[in-house]
């Protein structure tokens, strides 16, 4: 995907060249919306910020002249809440990937708050801004042994979706892939945890079950980039930067409309360039910078990796929890800064 590049004027005069996506996701790489909200709303002020490539760590210039959409992820979204007005003033849209999961017992997931905690954020978010623009993710779904077996794990997740089924319209999961990210291994081993892959058995199992547990939420359910059919269960492939909940939560912005190939009357409310007309169509949005079995369309993520102090045992994007934790008190000191 080659989003429109335009010229950057940096915080120090600079004159830089800069990317300007429509859609913004933030982030698959770091929990922005629980430690960073403030420095997210510093730099849309600012028009724009810095990536940093995971691989090469080249820099790349982020505008957000042309953006229209922001997908959240978090675990904890709690600090920018009282910053949405100010998407809301600037008419930019946004819905949540809201994962939230009870692996208290287990100590999973170490600097979450706690669990009434989570679930009171995602009921005030969903009563905020409206239950179809806050998706519940329990994800990832992971067993233990002699500590989470699949009835364990199934009664967890029957636990807060009792508590969430009308504040939300959609349960999105995923089976823990343990085994290829050696990373992940060694942060379990060192805390002694023996996690249990699953099989095609296991697989099946939890999905039939969390089905049986829909017929009493009627919510839409879907897996995160997982290769099995599981349609028999009404379960479908999901999407999280989704063309169709795209269309269905903002059909008056021409201009995402537009980008996603729907047909709109009336003049757009910018003049985008030639490149984007070209790329409107369904067939061209597919993000293949994500894994094979991601449904998701095209977006940048403009989060880094080793900087969620939320420091989860399973998290592939966390090498290192001490370097988290410190980079997070760098930029807390210091939240004007161009790169996360």
């Amino acid at each position: 995907m080659v989003w429109e590049t335009v010229k950057i004027t940096t915080d120090s005069g600079d004159t830089v060249e800069g990317i300007a996506p429509l859609i913004i996701s933030a982030s698959r790489s770091t929990d922005i919306p629980a430690f960073y909200a403030e420095w997210f709303i510093n730099r849309l002020r600012a028009g724009y910020s810095i990536w940093q490539n995971p691989i090469t760590k080249k820099n790349i210039y982020v505008s957000y002249n042309n953006t229209r959409l922001v997908v959240f992820w978090s675990k904890n979204p709690k600090p920018i809440i009282q910053h949405l007005e100010y998407l809301d003033r600037h008419k930019i849209n946004y819905y949540f990937q809201y994962t939230l999961n009870d692996y208290v017992k287990e100590k999973l997931e170490p600097n979450v708050p706690d669990l009434k905690e989570r679930i009171d954020t995602f009921i005030e978010l969903s009563e905020k801004i409206g239950k179809s623009k806050v998706i519940w993710r329990f994800d990832p779904l992971i067993l233990i042994e002699g500590k989470i077996s699949v009835d364990g794990l199934i009664e967890k997740i029957e636990n807060i979706g009792a508590r969430l089924q009308k504040f939300t319209e959609k349960l999105v999961f995923s089976y823990a892939d343990i085994g290829i990210y050696r990373r992940v291994q060694s942060n379990l081993q060192k805390e002694k945890i023996r996690f249990i892959e699953f099989d095609e058995t296991t697989m099946i199992d939890v999905a039939n079950k969390i089905s049986k547990l829909n017929q009493n939420w009627n919510l839409q359910i879907a897996t995160c980039a997982e290769r099995m059919n599981l349609a028999e269960y009404g379960i479908n492939h999901n999407k999280c930067i989704d063309d169709e909940l795209i269309q269905k939560l903002f059909p008056s912005d021409k201009i995402l409309m537009n980008f996603l190939g729907v047909e709109t009357t009336g003049q757009l409310e910018l003049n985008l360039s030639e490149s984007h007309s070209k790329l409107s169509h369904k067939q061209d949005l597919k993000d293949k910078g994500q894994r094979k079995d991601c449904g998701c369309i095209v977006s940048k993520d403009i989060g880094r990796y080793n900087t969620c102090p939320h420091s989860c045992l399973y998290c592939y994007a966390n090498a290192n929890r001490h370097k988290a934790h410190k980079y997070y008190e760098e930029i807390s000191r210091n939240n004007i800064s161009e790169i996360l």
